[in-house]
């Protein structure tokens, strides 16, 4: 698994070690051409004061691609391999969308990994007994060989991600540069990209995190974008309001789609620090 570091000059001078400080995990959510950079506009701002990691996750961005079908098993079991690897004792995970639901299943299992968890948009995408699996584009990504045209000519190409990105996952389309569809590009063209990409539209790693949320022990905070198009931000009210006691915090950022980390991070760096020094201090 690749991951990004602010390691030496500017982010650490010769008379401090990196290591010594609090650990930000930045996980990056899952669709076409997801990788770290989702994060990148992001991390830096924390990178003076603490130990930053951006993993690219298994089958994303320029980490190891699988040459078969993913599962929800997959994930669960790296996420907390590759959080003992860096060896750095409880970190505070920062993760969105999907990749954010996992990361509650984890810390239920493994409480012992985090000090707090800050989330984007955390959602199973089959919350509440609502299967996604059963949808019609679900069904159709199915298909064989339609699976593959479905992925080579509506995700792998600049045009593809630029209509994803505009129409779906940014709520104003004008925030969408083309340094974005780049990065998004690069990730999506990588050799067997398609079987990650494809596991996720079929709904093989949705799962209801409303079965999971009450088990919850570690103290968490919410980011939701009014305009989230998948799953809207009653879904994430609906899920805060099944565990109180240790999801702290809850905020609505509006005019925004599915990745304000994106769309507006300046915003969301603002209420990360605010979570950080306050709510799950």
């Amino acid at each position: 698994m690749v991951y990004y570091m602010a390691d030496g000059l500017p982010w650490c001078t010769t008379e401090e070690t990196i290591s010594d400080r609090p650990t930000l995990v930045f996980f990056h959510g899952f669709g076409g051409g997801s990788s770290a950079y989702e994060w990148s506009k992001v991390y830096p701002a924390f990178a003076s004061e603490y130990r930053i990691i951006a993993p690219d996750l298994i089958g994303w961005g320029q980490s190891s691609h699988l040459e078969r079908n993913y599962t929800i098993d997959d994930y669960l079991t790296t996420l907390p391999e590759f959080l003992e690897e860096i060896n750095s004792g409880p970190v505070t995970a920062i993760a969105s969308s999907l990749t954010a639901a996992f990361m509650i299943r984890v810390a239920i299992t493994r409480p012992e990994l985090f000090k707090s968890l800050i989330l984007t948009t955390p959602a199973g995408l089959s919350d509440f007994g609502e299967n996604y699996s059963q949808s019609f584009f679900a069904k159709l990504v199915t298909t064989p060989v339609i699976d593959r045209f479905i992925y080579d000519f509506g995700v792998a190409n600049e045009t593809g991600i630029r209509n994803f990105l505009e129409n779906r996952q940014f709520a104003n389309s004008d925030r969408v540069y083309p340094e974005i569809v780049s990065a998004y590009l690069d990730s999506a063209t990588q050799p067997l990209a398609e079987y990650s990409a494809l596991s996720f539209v079929r709904g093989d790693l949705c799962f209801d995190l409303a079965e999971y949320i009450e088990k919850l022990t570690t103290p968490t905070a919410m980011i939701w974008g009014r305009k989230s198009q998948f799953t809207g931000p009653e879904i994430g009210l609906k899920l805060a309001q099944m565990n109180p006691t240790f999801i702290k915090a809850f905020e609505i950022i509006e005019e925004v789609g599915l990745t304000p980390q994106l769309e507006l991070p300046g915003v969301t760096i603002g209420l990360i620090r605010r979570f950080l020094t306050k709510d799950l201090a």
